[in-house]
């Protein structure tokens, strides 16, 4: 993310524009507002900063506002934990991170880690969600999109996937907004800019969703599956960093116990178990 393209004062435009004056104490002013959210004019006043100065902020003329300033525009907004870091790295606050040389290998013990899973869907995504090792069940839920690795073109571009993502809005949106809270901590990453870029000219519900300017952490979700021959899987998912290399992810998707989408799990299973044994 270059500053020349100011996307410090896109992402505090976009914010201001959908923070309701009533969410920060001010009255809602009924028909004689004139723009869809708060004002300048009273961002700065909930900041404690001038008007003037938070203007420059928003047209990229300032360009070194200082950790307090950013903190209180954040607050004046009521961002989000990760919206409000995502502010701090447009403002050249936080330490961009790089992504590791080997980012796209995936260790050998995290490999080993994938298979202690064996009810669970687990598997490593890259910072552009590339999807760099799964388990049998997450190879089986994915089997559909066979031939596309990446969960961005699988979402806007695969054919079957609002057949197999039942709430496709929701994941779509929740990736979206994932992938830009990553294009904000790996700035120079030539594989999200070049993903960015693409879906933004082949998919205009994704170019809809980046428009939002939204950023946001799957560090909790919530997925349900159609699959042939095995109906609605429904898993709760869990993500976490992979610290030895930055920008990649683990995912654990995991059914209730005794439910029907652990049952239908074991049997997608079954066949390749039953082949293993034989083997």
């Amino acid at each position: 993310m270059q500053q020349s393209q100011n996307e410090l004062g896109t992402f505090l435009r976009a914010n201001r524009a959908r923070t309701e004056p009533a969410e920060v104490g001010l009255p809602a002013g009924g028909g004689s507002r004139r723009v869809k959210g708060l004002r300048r004019e009273e961002v700065a006043v909930l900041a404690g900063v001038s008007s003037d100065y938070y203007a420059r902020l928003e047209q990229g003329r300032e360009r070194h506002p200082s950790p307090q300033v950013v903190d209180a525009v954040g607050r004046a907004m009521r961002l989000t934990p990760d919206a409000r870091s995502h502010l701090f790295r447009l403002a050249n606050l936080h330490p961009a991170l790089t992504p590791a040389a080997g980012r796209d290998v995936v260790h050998p013990s995290l490999l080993q880690l994938l298979d202690a899973f064996p009810q669970a869907a687990a598997y490593v995504l890259s910072p552009a969600f590339d999807v760099l090792a799964k388990n049998a069940v997450a190879a089986v839920l994915l089997a559909p999109f066979e031939g596309t690795p990446n969960m961005v073109r699988v979402l806007f571009e695969h054919p079957r996937a609002r057949e197999v993502f039942v709430e496709w809005p929701v994941v779509a949106r929740a990736t979206v907004h994932a992938l830009r809270l990553h294009a904000g901590r790996f700035p120079d990453d030539p594989a999200i800019h070049g993903l960015v870029s693409e879906m933004s000219q082949a998919a205009p519900e994704f170019r809809h969703l980046w428009q939002e300017n939204k950023v946001g952490n799957m560090s909790r979700a919530y997925k349900v599956f159609e699959l042939p021959g095995a109906g609605r899987i429904e898993l709760t998912y869990q993500t976490f960093d992979v610290h030895d290399a930055p920008g990649q992810q683990l995912l654990v998707g995991v059914a209730e116990p005794g439910s029907v989408s652990a049952a239908a799990i074991a049997s997608l299973l079954a066949p390749a178990e039953r082949g293993a044994s034989t083997g």
